[in-house]
């Protein structure tokens, strides 16, 4: 079930207590109220739009019945499905960035000019970096097999999230990035287009790909290109989940190397989370997975150390639970958590979208000392510095000293008892990638 966001403009009597009726109107549905903006004061009316974030598509219609039943209320406008209307047209678009204002302005940046820097380039690749977008531009790649927590529903339907992605790199990274979605899953062909493309990118960013291919297609082009290949979906969320849990731990009053941190889910997201776990000074790190091939492919990458990965029934997954301080949970089993399996004084990140494995509120009436879900860890806090640190630094791969540089700057720039900095603070941004690349020059 997908929130939906619909603006109602309302005209209201200037009669005390008629907005608190409408506003409690749309509750009694079970929707919240976002935005507030009042449009006009009259002596005798207002004139508000008030979005509303409805629990499903199917309760607009009591919604607005409740609205338009509020004495003094009155809608002035058809409802507006806030999301579909800021989608219109899509969200990106190519801008000049040179000024051509005659002839000899064309000269300059086309024919027979160009012709200069093409041939200099020829000569020496390397300043394409110079004189192209190049070094400043990602590519972000998706086949749509696995978007979001709707599944696989193709390369189109993928697009409006690889806009979102790009739109983020340019506001938080200043960075142009360009969504290209793919109409074929096979991960070979994925590979050799990726391939193809990527003399015309800084950067290439891995998005919504499902496993256990997205394995083979990270890894064979992060081997292949000179370039950072970046898998959002495992290693952006791997770099907000770590600092959530190093926040967690502070506001816990408690030194990581005291805690157990366990991860249930061994997919993409859970094996970047559980392997870049053991980069920080956690007492152990344990993984489990019911797919005894996830198991196995976690310990192939993990090595030998201070990681340890378990399959089994549930008595097995129970067992790693109760011995988790701090646990993470990626399965994409809506409510897998009971509450009684709650042991007092446990951190709990419930990641699964759009239903956690337990809701927040139930953890902690449960015992939980922090309780967070995947609406607060949110991987835009992590790839746009990430991937600017990357190429500032002129580096051809991001490395898990990168990651955990990122993780520890998150953490560190997070104030006021929240989990995780804001998302929108342009600074910490800024300070990631400041960071990530001094990292990748030592």
């Amino acid at each position: 079930m997908i929130e939906r966001d619909q603006v109602f403009r309302v005209k209201t009597a200037r009669k005390a207590g008629t907005l608190s009726r409408l506003l409690d109107a749309v509750a009694r549905h079970g929707a919240h109220v976002g935005e507030i903006e009042t449009l006009q004061i009259h002596p005798d009316f207002n004139i508000r739009e008030i979005t509303v974030i409805a629990p499903s598509d199917e309760s607009i219609g009591a919604i607005t019945a409740a609205i338009v039943a509020v004495e003094g209320v009155e809608m002035v406008a058809d409802p507006v499905d806030r999301v579909f209307s800021t989608h219109e047209g899509g969200k990106l678009r190519v801008v000049p960035d040179v000024e051509v204002r005659n002839l000899q302005d064309m000269r300059v940046v086309y024919t027979p000019g160009v012709a200069r820097v093409s041939a200099a380039i020829a000569e020496d690749r390397t300043l394409a970096d110079r004189y192209t977008w190049r070094r400043r531009t990602v590519a972000v790649v998706s086949d749509g097999s696995r978007v979001l927590g709707l599944g696989n529903v193709g390369p189109e339907a993928a697009l409006p999230v690889m806009e979102g992605k790009a739109l983020f790199y340019a506001m938080f990274a200043g960075l142009n990035a360009v969504p290209i979605v793919l109409d074929t899953q096979d991960p070979a062909e994925i590979i050799a287009t990726v391939r193809n493309v990527a003399p015309g990118f800084g950067a290439i960013h891995l998005e919504d790909i499902a496993s256990p291919g997205i394995y083979e297609i990270e890894e064979t082009l992060d081997a292949d290109l000179d370039i950072p290949v970046f898998h959002d979906d495992q290693h952006g969320t791997a770099v907000v989940l770590l600092a959530a849990a190093l926040r967690a731990a502070e506001l816990s009053g408690r030194d990581p190397n005291e805690l157990t941190f366990g991860q249930i889910g061994l997919g993409a997201a859970g094996s970047a989370i559980a392997l870049l776990a053991t980069q920080f000074p956690f007492a152990g790190v344990v993984g489990y997975d019911p797919l005894p091939a996830a198991v196995d492919r976690f310990r192939v990458i993990a090595g030998e150390g201070r990681a340890s990965a378990t399959s089994g029934g549930e008595d097995v997954m129970r067992r790693v639970m109760a011995d988790a301080d701090i646990l993470v949970m990626t399965t994409g089993r809506p409510f897998l958590m009971k509450p009684e399996w709650v042991r007092q004084g446990q951190v709990i990140m419930a990641l699964s979208n759009p239903a956690p494995e337990i809701e927040r509120t139930a953890a902690l009436e449960a015992g939980a000392a922090i309780a967070t879900d995947g609406s607060i860890v949110n991987n835009v806090l992590a790839y746009p510095g990430l991937v600017r640190g990357a190429l500032d630094a002129k580096v051809p791969r991001i490395t898990s000293d990168m990651k955990r540089a990122a993780a520890e700057t998150l953490a560190s720039l997070t104030t006021d008892g929240e989990l995780l900095p804001d998302p929108l603070d342009h600074a910490v941004h800024e300070a990631v990638a400041t960071q990530v690349a001094a990292a990748a020059r030592r």
